[in-house]
């Protein structure tokens, strides 16, 4: 009789082992009891309106300029930088306005050249 009491606390510590390890295998490679195959769900798509981009806005913590695009917080609104800076200019237009342009390609200064040309009415 005293083999049957060890014998179950073998088996229980295997059963408990067992479910450990599969349920961290389940967690490391995302599955979910479903053969192997974890319930995902789909990514949802941004709302259509401006409600969380307002609700970034206001949350944000600035005691100068807030710009709008990129939710940077500057000293005077012209130093807002680019969203894409990578593959976007900014040409100061006087008067504390910045426009931020596609770079192009074509040449170092291609956006405040064309900007120029515009002031101009050459564009």
């Amino acid at each position: 009789m005293t083999r049957l009491p060890f014998f179950l606390t073998v088996l229980a510590s295997l059963v408990v082992s067992a479910t450990a390890q599969f349920g961290f295998f389940d967690q490391m490679f995302g599955g979910g009891g479903h053969g192997g195959h974890g319930h995902q769900q789909a990514p949802q798509n941004v709302r259509s309106d401006a409600s969380w981009y307002q609700a970034q806005y206001e949350a944000a913590q600035c005691d100068q300029y807030l710009c709008p695009g990129t939710l940077s917080c500057v000293s005077f609104p012209h130093h807002c930088p680019c969203a894409w800076e990578q593959v976007e200019d900014k040409v100061e237009l006087g008067e504390g306005i910045a426009v931020c342009g596609s770079k192009g390609g074509w040449s170092g200064d291609e956006f405040a050249n064309k900007v120029e040309w515009a002031r101009k009415g050459m564009l």
